[in-house]
């Protein structure tokens, strides 16, 4: 039955977005089948885990201690929406599992957060673990404080993998999970002016960040007017219209900016963010119409070869972002580079499946490992990337992440 529905959106997908040359046409089961796999493979048996986020590129023996054992929560949570679009709820309901666990069990706080990331793997008894790895050097068991810190974008994209899978499945408990996680955003990082950007640091003083995030508020707004539709409660209606309103705020003439500084200007102009062009308008239905010049702006501005770049250096292609500009083009209507794009990520594919999150060595973002510093060290390298290849069976099914939607 399975196989039956991913083939009807095979023929779907390329007799409606068929690129203009004799190119091969990418098809749903190219992505949907390695997350599957990847499942079965890390989780075999568990009701609930994480997925590991990356795998080792061709040219590593193994990955970096401070990836080994780590399962990004944004990436799982990409995941879980991914295979609810491919028709495999089970699978995505082991991952979802684990994100209700973490919700409900921590270690430290008692407030319903969520961490940036967890161990990978199937769970334990007792709170998920955190990534970490032993220092040889040092003699200690070592985390990384970033990890162990709460984005406000993960907790919002861990609402909408909840929330879409609370539509695949007859569990209740996905939606009160989603409405703890966006009732924590409301409570911890609301300024009345949009949404902080979460804490960071080991446990249990964090730091609260007080920078605001175009890109987290895009996904706050998208999770918490989910909610208002469902509930029909004011306080969801509220955070969107809060999210929202910075959104318009972030928004200068034909392009969005990154965000605020820690004093609350905006940020600087010169700082560029793909997905900040491409989500606001993607996540907001009824959004302004200029909104979507964000699109030739990161067009001319962002493109790179035959994809696009994390920022406006141009160093490489991210094969997230590509995937991301390919479902935003087929929301604008533009079947066509839709199709070119998500063809051209059939070159990224790694041996399991998986794309890299690179086409060449690395991909720098102009962002900071430690959001505390300014320092810009924060790169993507060529290894196989579990959100990555969600990205493309997302825009390979036309499916909004946003809305948990089909695009037409």
């Amino acid at each position: 039955m399975k196989r039956s529905f991913l083939t009807l959106l095979c023929v779907t997908m390329m007799s409606s977005s068929a690129a203009p040359d004799d190119s091969p046409v990418s098809q749903p089961e190219q992505y949907c089948v390695p997350l599957a796999n990847v499942v079965s493979a890390q989780l075999v048996g568990a009701k609930a885990g994480f997925v590991r986020s990356y795998d080792p590129g061709a040219n590593e023996s193994a990955l970096p201690a401070v990836l080994a054992s780590t399962a990004f929560v944004y990436d799982n949570a990409l995941a879980v929406i991914a295979l609810v679009a491919c028709g495999n709820v089970n699978s995505a309901m082991v991952i979802g599992n684990a994100l209700s666990e973490a919700i409900r069990s921590d270690r430290t706080f008692m407030d319903g957060r969520l961490r940036n990331a967890y161990r990978a793997g199937p769970l334990d008894q007792g709170p998920p673990a955190l990534p970490g790895w032993w220092d040889d050097k040092q003699k200690i068991w070592a985390e990384d404080p970033a990890l162990d810190g709460t984005a406000t974008g993960n907790i919002a994209w861990a609402a909408l993998a909840l929330l879409t899978l609370h539509e695949a499945s007859p569990q209740e408990s996905f939606l009160a999970d989603a409405r703890r996680l966006i009732d924590w955003t409301a409570s911890n990082v609301s300024s009345g002016n949009g949404f902080l950007g979460g804490f960071h640091g080991y446990d249990p003083q964090q730091v609260r960040l007080i920078w605001i995030s175009t890109e987290h508020n895009v996904d706050v707004y998208a999770a918490a007017a989910w909610l208002s539709r469902l509930t029909g409660e004011q306080k969801y209606a509220a955070a969107a219209a809060q999210a929202r309103q910075f959104l318009g705020r972030a928004f200068a003439a034909d392009h969005f900016l990154l965000g605020t500084t820690p004093d609350g200007s905006l940020a600087n102009g010169s700082m560029l963010a793909l997905d900040v062009q491409l989500w606001p308008w993607m996540a907001v239905p009824d959004a302004p119409p200029e909104w979507r010049s964000a699109l030739n702006f990161a067009a001319t501005h962002l493109a790179v070869d035959d994809g696009f770049d994390f920022n406006g250096d141009r160093d490489g292609v991210w094969v997230e972002g590509t995937a991301q500009a390919s479902l935003a083009y087929r929301i604008a209507g533009d079947h066509v580079r839709s199709a070119q794009l998500l063809n051209s990520l059939q070159a990224d594919a790694a041996p399991s499946g998986f794309l890299n999150a690179t086409r060449s060595g690395r991909v720098s973002t102009g962002l900071s490992v430690d959001p505390t510093k300014p320092k810009a060290d924060f790169f993507y390298s060529r290894r196989p990337h579990l959100g990555a290849t969600a990205w493309a069976a997302l825009a390979a099914l036309a499916w909004n992440p946003f809305t948990g939607k089909r695009v037409d």
